[in-house]
């Protein structure tokens, strides 16, 4: 690789760990194509990419950017998963880690926050940014769903006063 390739992959990096709503780093020793390209498609599939790129110039890329804590995880063979969503790349890489033994996560981080082993696994347990709009479309659309409801009750109890008079009334 010259020396214009290794500036490319620089800035390609350093827009990742700007751009990212959250980036995981993990060791991927032992993992063979086959389980890489799986690993490949889940995070295509959740919105996210992976990238293996040398560790020096992920350092290169990560100086003055607000995830550069994490540069002490980069030694070894290590792969980036990453996202916008801040959720995604993390649940990704959790349930990947999970079915597989060779993949070992490290840490991430999330915005200027770095986080360990065990704060990637809390971030892949939160809801996703498509879980929490389902939600609060559930939430804005209970009341009105209640309202129809409660409108709608006095009518009915009525209707069901009346009829039951009106059989009382026929079995007299």
């Amino acid at each position: 690789m010259d020396r214009a390739q290794k500036e490319k992959v620089v800035e390609e990096l350093g827009q990742i760990f700007e751009s990212s709503g959250v980036v995981v780093v993990a060791h991927y020793a032992g993992i063979t194509v086959a389980e890489m390209q799986d690993l490949r498609a889940r995070m295509r599939e959740a919105g996210g990419s992976v990238r293996v790129a040398k560790n020096r110039l992920a350092k290169i890329a990560l100086e003055g950017k607000p995830c550069e804590s994490i540069a002490d995880l980069l030694s070894g063979m290590t792969v980036l998963t990453y996202s916008e969503d801040p959720v995604a790349a993390a649940k990704v890489a959790e349930g990947f880690a999970k079915d597989n033994k060779n993949f070992e996560i490290l840490g991430g981080a999330m915005g200027e926050s770095a986080l360990d082993r065990a704060g990637v696994e809390a971030v892949s347990k939160m809801p996703s940014r498509d879980e929490l709009i389902a939600q609060i479309a559930g939430m804005v659309g209970a009341p009105a769903s209640n309202i129809a409801g409660a409108i709608g009750a006095p009518a009915s109890n009525i209707a069901s006063i009346l009829s039951t008079i009106e059989e009382k009334a026929e079995a007299a």
